[in-house]
């Protein structure tokens, strides 16, 4: 116990010395200091606890407003009350999301903490002697930077090449390669010295390390083209494992908390899951389900279920549905169209007892032959499988769909970059 509270305390001070500093600072003199938190191997697993809950606890967190943005973006939700600005601005779409939007300084901000966090363990971990514990720090503040680093390029059409006052921009894809070189460099770690049980008992529970990390470097790889490499890393994650950001009754599950249990910010749309009529899920598709319920007597009728319907819901980092539908997509783009309806069928097919996570269509399968045609299937099981994931809208774009499906492209750059960054690129017409 009196190591858990240890390592906690460090992660509170990485909260506090994130705060901007008043004028007279009043130090803790039972604190460590900040020396003690950057040159000891707890004191940096407690740096990787707080990036964690930065990226992953609270409605301020990179979690929440993924799923906030996508979502409204994307038509997966609908607002609830206009009186919430940055939500009611999602909904409108278009120029009403403007440089003023919280939701998105949120994602902005915090994603640039993760990374500037990340960076910081990674730069120690080399003066750590227990190389077992110093692959688990790289591991998993690895993931977290790479997370970070996608969601910025997920969002923007740019992102900055570091961290710092007035750094420069480069191509959103540059910044998926660049969380790919991240991953492929802790997966070279890891290959060689293993995570120590230490480091594990010493780090939050719920992560996977190697398989999260090839998960994530399929995800980006797909995302930049790259399918056969996608295809590869794909093939090395093993789908009986699970990897998640786990909650509990203090430490509560963002998009419930703040929407789910209030009733009075956003919802699920409707049993569409915001697809078009002719991309819509079968009534007895098993996930409409699974991601939606039914309120009988309280307006919206259709709520908010799935990996949010409780204050300790976890919250996947990868599904194992999402792998399969990367290795169908890649075989697709390669035209390898029999393995990728092999695979697509997988998703279709599967039923929730066979799911690790219970989502299951249990559908027949599909019978499409063409590329056009199982590429359709893969996009539409996407958007189902991976519903309110954060991930629509880079599906969108990837798979050409029409941009009337959608109330933004891009979104624009945070006042509080743009204030003080002259380099801050012009924001996206839409």
């Amino acid at each position: 116990m009196k190591k858990i509270q240890y390592i906690y305390q460090f992660a509170f001070l990485l909260g506090i010395l994130s705060l901007a500093s008043c004028k007279k600072d009043f130090p803790n003199p039972n604190a460590p200091t900040t020396d003690q938190v950057f040159s000891s191997a707890r004191g940096l697993v407690g740096v990787n606890i707080g990036a964690q809950r930065v990226y992953s606890f609270g409605g301020a967190s990179v979690i929440y407003g993924m799923v906030t943005a996508n979502g409204f973006a994307t038509n997966e939700v609908i607002l609830m009350n206009a009186g919430n600005v940055a939500e009611f601005q999602f909904s409108r779409g278009g120029t009403t999301v403007d440089n003023t939007n919280t939701v998105l300084a949120n994602i902005w901000t915090n994603s640039n903490k993760v990374i500037y966090d990340a960076n910081t363990v990674l730069a120690a971990a080399a003066n750590v002697n227990d190389k077992g514990y110093a692959s688990g720090l790289i591991a998993h503040a690895s993931i977290l930077k790479a997370l970070a680093m996608g969601t910025l390029s997920m969002f923007w059409e740019q992102v900055p090449e570091g961290i710092g006052s007035q750094v420069k921009f480069r191509g959103r894809m540059e910044g998926y390669d660049a969380a790919i070189a991240t991953i492929n460099s802790a997966l070279s770690t890891l290959s060689s010295t293993p995570v120590s049980a230490t480091y594990l008992s010493d780090a939050t529970p719920g992560i996977d390390y190697v398989n999260t990390l090839n998960a994530l470097k399929a995800r980006y790889l797909l995302y930049t083209g790259k399918n056969a490499d996608a295809l590869t890393a794909a093939n090395l994650v093993d789908l009986t494992k699970r990897s998640t950001f786990n909650y509990d009754a203090i430490s509560t599950n963002p998009i419930f908390t703040t929407a789910t249990a209030t009733n009075n910010v956003f919802q699920v749309i409707d049993s569409t899951l915001g697809l078009p009529a002719t991309l819509a899920p079968a009534l007895t598709d098993g996930r409409i389900a699974f991601y939606t319920s039914i309120n009988a007597t309280i307006a919206p009728r259709y709520r908010i279920n799935g990996f949010y319907n409780s204050t300790t819901s976890s919250i996947p980092i990868y599904l194992p549905g999402e792998i399969m539908l990367i290795k169908a997509e890649a075989m697709a783009r390669t035209n390898n169209l029999t393995g990728a309806l092999a695979e697509l069928n997988k998703v279709i097919t599967k039923t929730a007892a066979a799911d690790l996570f219970k989502v299951g269509a249990g559908l027949t399968a599909s019978t499409a032959s063409t590329s056009t045609e199982i590429l359709d299937e893969i996009y539409k099981n996407r958007c189902i499988e991976l519903y309110m994931s954060g991930l629509k809208l880079e599906d969108m774009r990837r798979f050409g769909r029409p941009v009337s499906e959608r109330k933004r492209n891009f979104f624009p750059y945070p006042f509080r970059e743009r204030d003080g960054n002259p380099n801050t690129p012009s924001d996206p017409s839409f």
